[in-house]
């Protein structure tokens, strides 16, 4: 019998890229081939040249579809097999490899808004919402919108065998978290691109969409941001290599910034739990510090650090690629 294979992949819109898919069906236990796709339609080609490739990467169980179907991930190749200029994961994979011994590990808090009717989900018409202060983790018809997509979509990546381990309703009004690891750089990368194309499929069923916007709302509304939990092996047996760790990213902090997200000044004000994005700096428990060192592990001098500068509209392959470079590289002095 034949099954369904939805091919997903990354595209060339700048300065946030989206997610594409198309259907494929394969003859029952073919493998997964590679496959073309319209590059001037996506951003990655002009017309006159504008076939690319598909090569799969990770297919998973689709939660949709259901039976034998799959969620197929995908790199963009060029059709002389090359990495596509808007493919970021082979250089992830790249610096994955090389610091592999250090055993990274990351835990990515992906952060989102949902938008009913060009509007954020249970703002009113016209006027705002209450001020922010009871939407975070609340409960309550009058506090929480959006939950019915929420669990669907939860039990979509659990379906699907993505690492997902928690979710909560966030800060403003409609907004939402997921979080996917701890996993290592490309894997986690993966499985986050795979929870975003879910969660703007679910979402279809009912009418309501996503967005990674890092400030959807001006004004007194916390931004949306994917907060980078980080360690490897050292940081997890000792409380030195997570000092030298902050110390590395701040110094190439202005590095990282840039390849955070488009917009992050918008939202890395120095309000709403952030820190300025021209500045550096690291506490312990500090949600408005620029990497956080979350109190447990200054108590047992070991673990992980939290940067909290990634926009929730962030490359995960460019910030996983980054932060491993950048700490392996300081730690293997």
């Amino acid at each position: 019998m034949a099954y369904k294979a939805e091919y997903i992949w990354i595209d060339g819109t700048e300065p946030t890229a989206k997610l594409r898919s198309k259907t494929k069906i394969l003859a029952d236990g073919a493998e997964l081939p590679i496959w073309g796709f319209d590059g001037s339609s996506t951003n990655q080609a002009p017309g006159d040249q504008s076939d690319c490739v598909l090569q799969p990467v990770k297919s998973v169980p689709d939660p949709i579809r259901g039976g034998d179907d799959v969620l197929v991930l995908c790199e963009v190749l060029d059709i002389d097999m090359t990495p596509h200029r808007s493919n970021t994961r082979r250089a992830c994979m790249a610096v994955a490899e090389r610091f592999a011994d250090q055993e990274p590990l990351f835990g990515i808090e992906q952060e989102y808004t949902f938008l009913k009717d060009g509007r954020p989900y249970g703002f009113p018409q016209f006027g705002f919402p209450a001020p922010q202060g009871g939407y975070y983790c609340g409960v309550g018809d009058d506090e929480i919108y959006g939950r019915p997509v929420v669990e669907a979509h939860l039990n979509a990546c659990l379906e699907a065998g993505i690492s997902i381990s928690g979710i909560n309703a966030e800060v403003m009004v409609g907004q939402w978290e997921f979080q996917v690891g701890p996993l290592p750089p490309v894997e986690v990368a993966d499985q986050l691109w795979l929870a975003r194309w879910l969660l703007y499929r679910v979402g279809e069923d009912f009418g309501i969409s996503a967005t990674l916007d890092p400030k959807p709302v001006k004004g007194d509304w916390n931004g949306a941001g994917a907060h980078t939990n980080f360690s490897t092996i050292a940081m997890r047996e000792g409380y030195d290599p997570i000092i030298a760790a902050c110390d590395a990213l701040g110094e190439k902090a202005e590095e990282h910034v840039a390849a955070y997200g488009a917009d992050i000044e918008h939202r890395l004000t120095g309000m709403h739990e952030t820190a300025p994005w021209t500045e550096f700096n690291y506490g312990v428990s500090d949600r408005g510090a620029s990497v956080r060192i979350p109190w447990q592990v200054a108590l047992d001098k070991k673990g992980y650090i939290e940067d909290r500068r990634p926009n929730a509209n962030m490359d995960p392959y460019m910030v996983a690629r980054l932060i491993t470079d950048t700490v392996c590289s300081a730690l293997a002095r």
